[in-house]
């Protein structure tokens, strides 16, 4: 059982490290569409999954024709096919 003194030092903790915690807060204070943004970009590197710009570079340096009226998948399968 914990005594009177160190249960006072354990509160006396927890408020410090939640002023902290709350100082360092700064993403969200971002406006929700930056948030949201940012999760999604996060994901993605995670994944390592390229998005349809990237792809779409990727098309025009190797001269594929039609890329600027292909989506995403379409960019995919088409650039397979050009490797």
């Amino acid at each position: 059982m914990a005594t009177k003194k160190q249960r006072a030092t354990a509160r006396r903790n927890v408020k410090k490290a939640q002023a902290g915690a709350a100082r360092k807060q700064t993403i969200k204070h971002l406006p929700k569409r930056t948030r949201t943004a940012l999760g999604k970009e996060g994901a993605k590197v995670r994944s390592g999954e390229k998005s349809r710009a990237d792809l779409y570079r990727e098309a025009q340096r190797l001269g594929i024709a039609g890329r600027s009226r292909m989506g995403k998948a379409e960019l995919k399968r088409a650039l397979a096919r050009a490797r």
